[in-house]
């Protein structure tokens, strides 16, 4: 069997074992989502193709020059969606064919993924519009060429990136400085003249012919980089290779005061710190939660009302909304010891619940030097936390009755993926939709300093009824219980 034989055979399997998934419905409804969000993406593309081409006035490498701006936008789009291959490779590895035959199968369909040839919505308008204004077909075809090629080389820069950030997130500052390079031209003297050569150099010589070789070589150079830290990753995660004693173990007695919930917000916090998923999830969040807060405080860049309240809002939410989407994936990997005792699960809840509003204050104390220089208020400061608090927290944590898949607690290349059922995506859009439509609503109608009040009023009432709120959920929860239990079990 020669590797493309192979190719299609490791594409038909990995489609099989989809359809053969006890979550096939959960993966029904995240394609239907997935397709939808392709629809409203490539129909961007179109329209900024368009534009860039009509900009472009007859000249074919204009497209070069902003690719400066579409690979960092690329780059972001595949962090938030898209993982990484070696996760497909586990099953593989001790088959008797070639240790890195799988590894190669798996990148090689990075490369032909429909992600990559959607791109194509916003470049062949962009070549239409310039063959129109007087660019030649052949230069033009070769930039287009060019482009699609980038976008490929693009997912190599991403799967490398991404690979270390997964085992350290420290990797992620120098993705963010090589994105950041061509921006550098700014902090010199006479920035702007200086960036414009750089975007005329883009645009002179990156449509030249040599450019295209040199993309190709760069694409082999980063597949056999990425082959070999793949597989050296996944080896290590396969073999269970032993972790380091922990030299100091925290008690954090502090917590023994509040009783059995007390010890579950201890499980909670150690999570964070010591679990290889969580503490990259919890720093990646944290850090959005201070770059927003510190962007929205600090400049001008969004200085309109209503983009201002918008950003402030999800600056508070955004910790939760990415932490507790699998409310209850991580406690799946023992959930039988705690159906043990009565009311664990209700304690598990209220640990949860008390240490996710706990976290409310980072933003908040970020963004409280700009209610002293007249930028923010307190009220609107307290009203985003009180709502996020209790309303936010509210939403989400409906979650627990219907989320039923288990999260791995440190396999990060080799984890499985974990899909939506209907019920959820209803769940996750009203928590990130609902809050911003009260804001709009209120800002339109009857001004920011009552709508605040409202919010305040709502997010400190569901706050003190969470005891009443929590435990309907938990209810919930044991109605459902020998449902949850097996898709726990069948997707550990």
């Amino acid at each position: 069997m020669n590797k493309l034989q192979l190719f299609r055979l490791l594409r038909r399997n990995t489609n099989l074992s989809y359809r053969r998934s006890a979550a096939f419905e959960q993966n029904q409804w995240a394609k239907v989502l997935i397709y939808l969000g392709a629809g409203f993406f490539a129909l961007y593309l179109i329209i900024y193709g368009t534009a860039i081409g009509a900009a472009a006035e007859g000249e074919p490498g204009t497209i070069i020059s902003f690719m400066i701006l579409i690979l960092p936008i690329d780059f972001l789009l595949r962090f938030i969606f898209q993982t990484t291959p070696a996760m497909m490779v586990k099953p593989y590895i001790l088959m008797p064919i070639s240790r890195y035959t799988a590894i190669e199968c798996f990148l090689a369909s990075s490369h032909v993924s429909g992600y990559n040839f959607l791109w194509l919505a916003m470049f062949i308008p962009y070549s239409i519009i310039v063959i129109a204004g007087g660019g030649g077909w052949g230069a033009t075809l070769l930039v287009m060429l060019i482009s699609l090629l980038l976008i490929m080389l693009n997912s190599q820069v991403y799967l490398f990136f991404r690979t270390l950030v997964n085992r350290n997130v420290l990797w992620i500052l120098p993705a963010v400085a090589l994105y950041a390079l061509p921006y550098a031209t700014l902090l010199i003297d006479n920035s702007e003249k200086a960036f414009k050569r750089l975007l005329n150099g883009l645009q002179d010589y990156g449509s030249q012919w040599w450019v295209l070789p040199a993309v190709v070589a760069l694409m082999a150079v980063l597949f056999f980089v990425n082959r070999h830290f793949q597989f050296k990753y996944v080896y290590e995660e396969i073999s269970k290779k032993s972790e380091r004693e922990l030299k100091r173990v925290s008690s954090f007695s502090f917590f023994n005061r509040f009783g059995i919930v007390g010890e579950y917000l201890k499980l909670e916090l150690k999570s964070n710190l010591r679990n290889k998923v969580m503490r990259s999830r919890t720093i990646m969040s944290l850090a959005l939660v201070v770059i927003f807060s510190l962007l929205i405080a600090y400049t001008s860049v969004y200085d309109n009302p209503m983009m201002t309240n918008f950003w402030c809002l999800y600056c508070f939410a955004i910790y939760s909304v990415t932490s507790l989407i699998k409310i209850m994936g991580q406690e799946g990997n023992y959930i039988d010891l705690l159906m043990v005792h009565p009311e664990n699960i209700l304690a598990v809840l209220k640990a949860k619940f008390w240490f996710y509003c706990a976290v409310l204050i980072v933003p908040f104390v970020v963004m409280l030097p700009a209610v002293f220089t007249g930028k923010f208020t307190l009220l609107m400061l307290l009203a985003y936390m009180l709502l996020t608090g209790g309303l936010v927290h509210f939403i989400i944590f409906q979650l627990a009755v219907y989320n039923r898949q288990t999260l791995p607690l440190q396999q990060k290349v080799t984890g499985k993926g974990n899909f939506e059922n209907g019920m959820q995506i209803v769940i996750e859009l009203v928590a990130l939709i609902g809050p911003g439509i009260i804001v709009g609503v209120g800002y339109l109608t009857v001004g920011l300093t009552a709508t605040y009040v409202f919010m305040c009023l709502v997010g400190a009432a569901l706050i003190l009824t969470s005891p009443l709120w929590l435990r309907n959920v938990y209810r919930r929860m044991m109605a459902r219980k020998y449902e949850n239990l097996e898709g726990f079990h069948s997707s550990r």
